[in-house]
């Protein structure tokens, strides 16, 4: 670990808790200048302090040029951390939908857009977008979740297949259950689906600094979601059918 990010400068957005937390200090931990970046001000600082990192509090689509300057100019790692669950069906509110969007996916088509031209001239960038199993398969009962993850999945590997051969990595981080403040607002469906499988935020980090060792670009903490894709591929019918059976024992639990 240690060799991929010694002395790297990384930023971590959404790192006031979990999967974020655990990131920023496997990358301390690692030797790298820190940045932790999050809406709760208190949390933050906190965490730097423990870490030893620099705390960038607000929106992290507003805040990207304090970080680099807290960086001496120089972001090796970006980690497109921070994420909305938002929960609900085709009728949610336009709100929700819109801010489904807004951070789940154009947060890091802002970061890269502001990133991308040093990182071309020097060669060299490392985007992590932290989107989820969900942006691979689905998740019932959260409809903008499900699409933007989707969404953020599809930036990813446009921004791999775009400027791979100019030097940038890119890892999409895919975990299911997590043991985090998401979880807890999956509700029912995250109860049926997601806390069996649970890991914890730590080691979500260890995969992607797997992933950063070996220049991988799909990180998958839950070794089992690789079957899950393929099958979905291979026979969606069939896939999509065995969805709607956990739709219906959902719906038959009370959602």
């Amino acid at each position: 670990m240690g060799d991929t990010v010694q002395g790297a400068g990384v930023v971590v957005t959404g790192a006031g808790g979990g999967i974020g937390a655990a990131l920023a200090r496997r990358f301390a931990a690692g030797g790298a200048r820190v940045v932790v970046n999050d809406l709760d001000a208190a949390r933050t600082e906190a965490l730097a302090a423990e870490i030893g990192a620099v705390a960038v509090v607000g929106d992290a689509s507003l805040t990207l040029d304090a970080a680099r300057d807290a960086l001496d100019g120089r972001v090796d790692v970006y980690c497109a951390n921070a994420g909305l669950a938002s929960p609900g069906d085709v009728f949610a509110d336009e709100d929700v939908w819109a801010a489904a969007w807004d951070v789940n996916v154009m947060a890091h088509v802002r970061a890269a857009r502001a990133l991308l031209p040093d990182w071309l001239e020097r060669g060299g960038g490392r985007f992590v977008s932290t989107a989820s199993a969900a942006g691979l398969l689905t998740m019932i009962g959260a409809a903008p979740y499900s699409v933007t993850k989707h969404g953020v999945v599809a930036f990813a590997e446009w921004l791999s297949l775009t400027y791979g051969h100019r030097g940038i990595k890119v890892h999409a981080v895919c975990p299911q259950g997590v043991r985090t403040d998401m979880l807890t607002a999956a509700g029912s469906a995250g109860e049926l689906v997601l806390v069996p499988g649970a890991i914890e935020p730590e080691a979500v980090a260890d995969a992607l600094l797997d992933a950063m060792a070996e220049d991988r670009f799909l990180v998958l903490p839950h070794p089992e979601v690789a079957g899950f894709y393929r099958a979905r591929a291979q026979d969606t019918d069939r896939w999509l059918g065995g969805m709607n059976r956990l739709q219906r024992a959902w719906e038959r639990n009370g959602a």
